[in-house]
């Protein structure tokens, strides 16, 4: 049966071959090495105050359709800056999420924020296109990738001096996950196959992220309370691209994710307020 997943895949290897017939591999790489390096978003997320903020500029999904005009993508980026984002992701997958590689140089223009590209990455030729578009991140879901795939595209982005933060969905991914000896690890609450979200998902695998691997939650974030609920899981970060674009101040709203992990915090650790 064909799931929700293999649908956007579908799409997706379409829409880069007719990109990769405009522009050879070997001109990509080009540009690639002549690209500015890589921004490492580690010090910041493992740094960051209550929880890391990965604030998402985000137009539509499949599951709920056109969310925000977002017309332009580097404002919106600015706000999640000020806010205190810890990274910026931006979806570049133009079918279901009406994104682009624009928005990625809108927003790298922007802001020097650390930035993901949140896309299906299913070919070495999207990583490299990522690090050209000036992506410090990317994202690779261990539900589209076989294991030989997942671990070359992880590779390659280490060569690159890229970030990948590996996403996952079940104790079965988790372990593949892990396998890569990674450094972010997200849980998704979201099933790709379904389009189901179940914030289950996120708080019973978080606990099951090894120590020095950042845990980030994904999906099922509407507000503070999602956000501290994640934190109580193990999130040392949140992912949110619905909650912020809908939100008339994104900024304020990035804030009060903040401010509610950091209670939570201080609860857990009384005397380690304000560390």
């Amino acid at each position: 049966m064909t799931t929700v997943l293999d649908g956007i895949i579908g799409g997706v290897r379409e829409d880069l071959g007719r990109r990769r017939a405009a522009l050879p591999l070997t001109e990509l790489e080009a540009r690639a090495a002549a690209a500015a390096p890589a921004l490492d978003p580690m010090p910041g997320i493992r740094s960051a105050e209550g929880v890391a903020v990965i604030a998402e500029v985000k137009r539509s999904s499949p599951s709920k359709g056109a969310l925000a005009a977002i017309p332009e993508p580097g404002l919106l980026a600015r706000s999640y800056a000020a806010g205190g984002a810890s990274a910026i992701s931006v979806l570049t997958e133009e079918r279901r999420f009406s994104g682009s590689l624009a928005d990625l140089d809108e927003v790298r223009a922007a802001v020097r924020t650390p930035l993901l590209r949140k896309d299906f990455m299913v070919e070495p030729y999207q990583v490299t296109e990522a690090r050209v578009h000036g992506a410090d991140l990317i994202l690779l879901i261990v539900a589209a990738l076989d294991d030989v795939l997942l671990r070359d595209l992880h590779d390659q982005a280490r060569e690159l001096g890229m970030t990948a933060l590996i996403e996952v969905h079940d104790a079965a991914e988790l372990d593949r996950a892990l396998a890569l000896d990674p450094v972010l690890v997200g849980v998704n609450a979201r099933n790709l196959k379904t389009l189901e979200v179940d914030p289950r998902t996120v708080t019973d695998l978080l606990p099951r992220v090894p120590e020095g691997v950042v845990g980030v939650a994904e999906s099922g974030v509407g507000g503070p309370a999602d956000v501290a609920a994640y934190v109580r899981a193990g999130a040392g970060a949140v992912l949110v691209g619905e909650a912020l674009v809908r939100d008339g101040a994104p900024e304020a709203a990035i804030r009060g994710f903040i401010d509610a992990a950091t209670a939570v915090r201080a609860q857990a650790h009384p005397g380690a307020a304000g560390e």
